[in-house]
């Protein structure tokens, strides 16, 4: 079925998605990283992103927050783009754990394997596989670069929040070591293990989100900036594994509601692709028992429900003028 859109249409449901949760209550801020403990609750921003580059927002779309877990995305594009989607599902995995994101056990589950790079340990694999090996200045120049790729524009490292992630980091160092026992890691541990922390404490805004988010929902064109990041045969397999996984332990529940392919962060954001029609992130800090934001997630499904979309739908949709 074709479902056509207007864009005007769209306009007044991103408003009214933040007029209806910008006062829901539930959820708190990451206490475990003192950095994120301290952001201002109240703040809440929406941002939908359509092929043609326009940006429809609501509320707090231009501060700047951790962009956190979310990241994760932007470093398994680097590694499909420099290896192929068949060595990174051989070198790390896409299933989904089902366990939190920052799981040991997981790792010992599945038998040595990270299972897929949108959790700490795949996540920390992932920056392991990045290429020049041996360089992590080169290596962290290509994170940075394609995350401004994906993005549309650069992106700065929150310095307070690198110290503060870099000094609370023990569950991670641990991931990093184990994942080295079994051969996981393809470079220095504690190199890799300092390039996630890094590109975790990533400053971003919701809009910036939002464009990344089309940039995968577009093929791996950036709608902004007219920029192809990566190849058009790799976008399934990136969507795939937001799908799988977006949402840590509560990805089921949250595909099966909104049906909106989404990844979020302890930052507070949450970045979705609806393939061949938007990107869309929204943002506020408090967070639920899994470490996804209450209001963005609602903001989220709002819009989905009110457009009628949902990635299983088999529809094909337009945003008209």
């Amino acid at each position: 079925m074709k479902k056509t859109i207007k864009i005007t249409d769209l306009e007044a449901i991103v408003k009214q998605a933040h007029e209806k949760v910008k006062n829901l209550k539930g959820g708190k801020n990451a206490d475990y990283i003192p950095f994120l403990a301290k952001i201002d609750p109240n703040l809440f921003g929406i941002a939908v992103c359509l092929p043609t580059g326009e940006v429809i927002e609501a509320g707090d779309t231009t501060y700047v927050f951790g962009i956190e877990s979310i990241s994760k995305v932007h470093t398994a594009v680097l590694i499909l783009k420099q290896y192929g989607a068949e060595a990174v599902l051989k070198k790390i995995g896409a299933d989904a754990t089902g366990l939190p994101f920052n799981s040991i056990m997981a790792i010992l589950l599945e038998k040595d394997h990270p299972s897929t790079p949108l959790v700490n340990a795949g996540a920390i694999s992932a920056d392991s596989m990045v290429k020049p090996i041996g360089d992590p200045n080169s290596k962290w120049a290509a994170i940075a670069d394609n995350m401004a790729d994906l993005c549309g524009s650069e992106l700065i490292l929150q310095d307070e929040l690198y110290k503060s992630e870099s000094a609370t980091n023990f569950n991670n160092r641990s991931i990093a070591w184990l994942l080295k026992n079994y051969n996981r890691i393809y470079d220095d541990p504690d190199m890799s293990l300092d390039l996630y922390t890094r590109h975790c404490s990533m400053g971003v805004t919701t809009k910036q989100l939002a464009i990344a988010g089309c940039t995968i929902a577009n093929k791996g064109k950036n709608p902004v900036t007219g920029k192809q990041v990566f190849d058009e045969s790799l976008m399934p397999h990136i969507i795939s594994l937001i799908t799988a996984v977006g949402f840590y332990e509560h990805t089921g529940d949250w595909i099966y509601t909104s049906g909106i392919p989404a990844k979020t962060g302890v930052g507070g954001g949450v970045m979705g692709c609806l393939p061949g029609v938007f990107g869309i992130a929204a943002f506020a800090p408090p967070l639920d028992d899994a470490g996804n934001s209450v209001k963005a997630q609602a903001a989220i499904k709002y819009i989905a429900r009110e457009l009628g979309v949902n990635v299983f739908s088999g529809d094909t949709v337009e945003i008209i003028k």
